[in-house]
């Protein structure tokens, strides 16, 4: 029987987020996620479940379009579909874009040859709601670093400076020149700017790559 895998849309829009902002790209969404953050803004309730090869005729379908962004819920949840539908993407020449919460380690290793790009949160326990998860993201963070990759971050109201302060030791441990993006969960909010500020000075001060970037389709109004 042919693998398949839950699937909740496959579209072209532009990349909103992190360091391809903007760039066009198809976008696999897959259905399912191990988290539930509080400011999750991807709540999926409807789904296909494809075979590989529909997938990728329904990704073709789309036209020109050299990126091909696997994204969800969480799509290392579906390692091995993964892994054989970035492999067949590779074949046809496209680059691999993985977005994903960056704890499922054990899953990255199975698919780390077959991505290009890997666009990784970290889940700042502040801001999530959740219980930490520094032990998945710096093994995560380590695996990821065989590719291009850059950390990410949801900053909110609640977010506290110490979540800073660990991601921060984790980038550097890891590979100090990983990129490290702040998102602000609501751009129109103007309380978030001051934090914002303030954090992205810690990041420089201790010498980091540090980006504030909000989402930019929610600003464009696009999927």
């Amino acid at each position: 029987m042919d693998m398949k895998a839950k699937i909740s849309e496959i579209f072209k829009s532009i990349q909103g987020e992190g360091l391809h902002q903007g760039t066009e790209q198809i976008f696999v969404r897959f259905f399912g996620c191990n988290m539930h953050c509080s400011f999750c803004d991807t709540r999926l309730n409807d789904y296909s479940e494809k075979t590989v090869e529909e997938a990728l005729k329904d990704i073709l379908s789309l036209g020109v379009c050299s990126f091909v962004s696997l994204t969800g819920g969480e799509p290392l949840m579906h390692a091995d579909f993964v892994k054989t539908l970035a492999s067949r993407l590779k074949g046809e020449g496209k680059t691999v874009y993985l977005e994903t919460n960056g704890i499922m380690y054990e899953n990255l290793k199975e698919i780390i040859g077959f991505t290009d790009i890997i666009a990784m949160d970290f889940k700042l326990p502040s801001s999530t709601n959740l219980i930490s998860f520094w032990h998945e993201h710096e093994n995560f963070l380590k695996i990821a670093s065989a590719k291009e990759v850059f950390v990410k971050a949801v900053i909110g109201k609640d977010t506290q400076v110490d979540d800073i302060f660990e991601s921060i030791r984790i980038i550097k441990r890891v590979n100090p020149d990983v990129p490290f993006v702040l998102q602000p969960q609501n751009p129109f909010e103007e309380a978030l700017r001051e934090k914002l500020i303030f954090f992205s000075d810690i990041c420089q001060k201790e010498h980091i790559d540090v980006r504030t970037m909000c989402q930019l389709h929610k600003i464009l109004g696009v999927k």
